[in-house]
Order: C-alpha cells, then sequence, then structure tokens
C-alpha cells in the first residue's frame, strides 16, 4: 500500500467534571482546546479535544466528560499510558508545575534510553512526559505561563497492558505497519517509520492482570492515522478480510473513521487527516465557539442549557 498508517491521529478517553478537564488541559498542561463540540450519541455531554495551534493529528487528546462518573481501573485490555513528548532540558520546569499544582507525580526514570516522568490528571489518568532521543521538531502551542522551550509537543507513545501480546502484536505489526523496535522485560517496543513523531506504540505483558474497568480516568480507544478517506477503505478491506468486525466508514466532521476491537481488546480507530478542524471555524477562533454536528444544530438552544459551564 502506498499510503499507510502515520503513527497516532488521536487518543480519546473519558473525565468527570468538563470544567475542571478544560481547566488542567489548558492551564496546567498548557494545551490548546482546539475544538468544543458535544458527544454524537450523547449530545448533552461535551467531546473537548486538545492540541497544538491547528489540532494536527499526533497531539490530539479528546474526552468525554460525564459529570460524577466513577473512577475506572487501568489493568489489561486497555490503553493504560499516553506518552507525550517533551524538550530536552524542560523537566526541571515540569517537576515544580507538577508540584505547585499538586498533581501526582513520580520521579525521572528511564527506559529504552529516554528519560520520562510520570504523572496523573485529576481523573487518575496516567501521563508520561519523555525527552525523545531524536529531537521533536514540532511546534508546539504555547501559553502566558508555558513558553516553547519547556511545551508539550505532541504524543511520543501509548501504552497498552494486555495478557498476551502476540495477537495485538500481529494487528500492529501485519496490519498497521510497526515493527519490533526494542524489548525490556516484559515491555515490547513497536514504531513506524512513516512519521518522525507520535509513532510508538509500546505493549506491557502481564499474564495475570485482571481487565482494567473503563470509566473516569481511563483512555476509551486510541486512533491511527491514515492521509484519506481512499487509504482508510483499503484498511477496511484488509482488515475484514481478516475476519475482524469494522465499522463501516463514520463521518466524524473533521475526520472520516472506522472502528475494530483488536484481538488483545482495545478499541482501535483508524481516521483521517481531512478534512481537519478549520472545516466549520477560523483557524485562529478554533475552540472559541461551541460547535455542533448538523442533526443536532436544531437543538442548539436545549444542548448549550444543558452542558455545563466550562470558566
Amino acid at each position: 500500500m502506498e499510503n499507510k498508517i502515520k503513527g497516532i491521529h488521536h487518543v480519546t478517553a473519558i473525565s468527570g467534571s468538563a470544567k475542571r478537564n478544560v481547566n488542567f488541559y489548558t492551564h496546567t498542561l498548557g494545551l490548546h482546546l482546539v475544538k468544543k463540540t458535544v458527544n454524537f450519541d450523547d449530545p448533552k455531554t461535551y467531546h473537548l479535544y486538545y492540541g497544538d495551534q491547528t489540532g494536527s493529528p499526533g497531539t490530539i487528546l479528546t474526552f468525554f466528560p460525564w459529570e460524577g462518573i466513577t473512577t475506572g481501573r487501568r489493568g489489561a485490555r486497555q490503553v493504560t499510558e499516553i506518552g507525550y513528548s517533551v524538550p530536552q532540558g524542560s523537566f526541571e520546569f515540569w517537576l515544580k508545575r507538577l508540584e505547585d499544582h499538586n498533581i501526582i507525580h513520580n520521579k525521572i526514570a528511564e527506559k529504552f534510553g529516554e528519560q520520562y516522568l510520570t504523572f496523573l490528571d485529576p481523573d487518575g489518568l496516567k501521563f508520561e512526559l519523555t525527552v525523545a532521543k531524536n529531537e521533536d521538531t514540532r511546534l508546539p502551542w504555547e501559553t502566558t505561563e508555558i513558553k516553547v522551550e519547556n511545551t508539550i509537543k505532541g504524543f511520543h507513545q501509548i501504552t497498552i497492558t494486555t495478557n498476551k501480546m502476540e495477537p495485538t502484536a500481529r494487528i500492529l505489526t501485519e496490519v498497521l505497519g510497526f515493527k519490533l523496535l526494542a524489548q525490556s522485560v516484559n515491555r515490547y517496543r513497536f514504531i513506524t517509520d512513516s512519521v518522525a513523531n507520535a509513532n510508538i506504540v509500546d505493549l506491557v505483558e502481564v499474564a495475570g492482570e485482571i481487565a482494567g474497568q473503563i470509566a473516569g480516568g481511563s483512555v476509551h480507544h486510541v486512533a491511527f492515522r491514515v492521509s484519506n478517506e481512499k487509504t482508510l477503505m483499503e484498511y477496511r478491506d484488509i482488515i475484514a478480510g481478516m475476519g475482524i468486525h469494522i465499522t463501516d466508514k463514520i463521518d466524524r466532521n473533521y475526520f472520516y473513521s472506522l472502528y475494530f476491537r483488536e484481538p488483545g481488546g482495545v478499541l482501535f480507530e483508524i481516521a483521517t487527516d481531512n478534512p481537519g478542524f478549520a472545516v466549520d471555524e477560523p483557524a485562529d477562533e478554533l475552540g472559541t465557539h461551541l460547535m455542533l454536528p448538523p442533526q443536532y444544530e436544531s437543538r442548539r438552544s436545549e444542548i448549550e442549557r444543558a452542558l455545563p459551564q466550562l470558566y
């Protein structure tokens, strides 16, 4: 296939309070709220998108914030860690910032020759800030408190915890084009060379780990990136040909998607680069308006009354 998977497109997670979520990700972490919309299946719940200035694939973290939801439990059959890339020399800044904001975090550690810093968001979602071996040249979003020398660049890797790594590894390698890069004890690192960043998936194999519970502070699914709809549908044929159930193409307004559950139990999505987040509001106003899917526009007043205040 001429066009192939280009690493991670986005990660979607679940949170509790929408207001707390926006404050943490825009203020504490300094990400850009690039789209404020609603859940397609539950329009009285937000769907919030965070990323760089334009919401580039490989930087997009999205949330379904359900007020009062119970906290999930990390375990097998889940994406259990989200890794972000940060600049060399920024750990002193991030350690102080996490401490100043009373964010649970660990000491700086190292794996596969890269230093990383682990922390939890207010709902218990687990993150790592990593200084990549190869310099990350992506242009980040700056805020008044977080300048370019410390800004989060976008995804570095995701980690999947599984009881048996081979079935998931087969999907990564034989379907999505990843290759095994390295192994450390029970952690297997897979990488694709189709892009320079947001291109790593770690599989952690724990045979006796019980399945996690997806709720607040959990990853709902991970999406892998393709250039366009033609490539998307080529992947649909490949995956369906393996006997794996996969959805029809779904229009998500900002990209087109397919969904399937890989054999290890994690929900995978394949999403296109097109049309992008500027399709329904100007690029310099991203995230400043409540953008509704067309089927809900006639209910705007009702939906706006039901949604919680974000600021």
